[in-house]
């Protein structure tokens, strides 16, 4: 059922025989994606004013969001071209634009020529994995265990802002070394737009005796998200990055 008029112009019905009203709930999905949205822009703001720790967080919100409008969208039969669109361009601007935006204003403003051309590859590499997704969604899925191809922008965002979370937590301070930073965002673009089979959480199971544990681990690091964020994100972008290559070494030996 879509959440707005379709395309021939007509009023949506609510299921009960009127077309000139709308539940509520069908617009809870694309009001989650434009909260998103707008934490997505307010981080540019805060980026720009040097606000690095709120931006941050921001994005962070962001894609926390983003992993809620489709479940909504499923869970409430709300899904929608208007809906699926409106969520791919929330996800250009909050994993794209301003990560890309970000990262310059952080660690490259040394390199003006080189750091912003390569903070656009990373957000034009963002802008061609979206519309890869777009054109492929209703296509058969890949052989297989479920999984992404490539890496899918909100993780791609939260990668590229790696250098970001390194000084934050104190461990390293990105905006010495402009260059790695620079040829690092190029190196997430591409593997957002690469071919790469990446984990994707449809393709996980869990026996259900050890479901309480996975609840216990998920409390746990969400405690310490809380307490020791900067530190925490920082070894979750590591561990991924240490998934990401086990998975391209145990393709290349399956192809091999």
């Amino acid at each position: 059922m879509d959440a707005y008029p379709d395309e021939q112009g007509e009023d949506c019905d609510d299921g009960n025989g009127d077309r000139r009203s709308l539940p509520l709930v069908q617009l809870l999905p694309n009001l989650v994606t434009l909260l998103g949205l707008c934490a997505g822009l307010t981080s540019i703001r805060y980026a720009l004013a040097g606000h690095y720790e709120t931006a941050a967080a921001l994005l962070v919100l962001a894609a926390l969001v983003d992993g809620m409008d489709g479940l909504l969208a499923r869970k409430l039969n709300a899904a929608s071209h208007f809906g699926a669109e409106l969520d791919s361009l929330s996800d250009f601007v909050c994993f794209g634009v301003a990560p890309g935006i970000f990262v310059y204003q952080f660690a490259l403003q040394d390199l003006p020529g080189l750091g912003w051309m390569l903070v656009l590859v990373f957000t034009l590499s963002a802008c061609l994995r979206l519309a890869r997704f777009n054109v492929s969604r209703n296509a058969p899925p890949p052989p297989g265990r479920a999984h992404f191809v490539g890496v899918p922008a909100p993780a791609g965002a939260m990668l590229g802002l790696l250098p970001v979370y390194l000084s934050l937590a104190g461990w390293i301070d990105g905006r010495d070394w402009p260059l790695m930073v620079a040829l690092y965002m190029a190196f997430v673009g591409f593997l957002m737009i690469s071919r790469l089979p990446t984990p994707s959480p449809k393709g996980w199971r869990i026996p259900r005796n050890r479901a309480v544990f996975l609840v216990l681990g998920v409390a746990v690091y969400a405690g310490a998200l809380a307490t020791r964020p900067w530190a925490v994100l920082v070894l979750s972008d590591l561990a991924y990055l240490a998934v990401l290559a086990w998975g391209s070494w145990r393709a290349r030996a399956l192809l091999a």
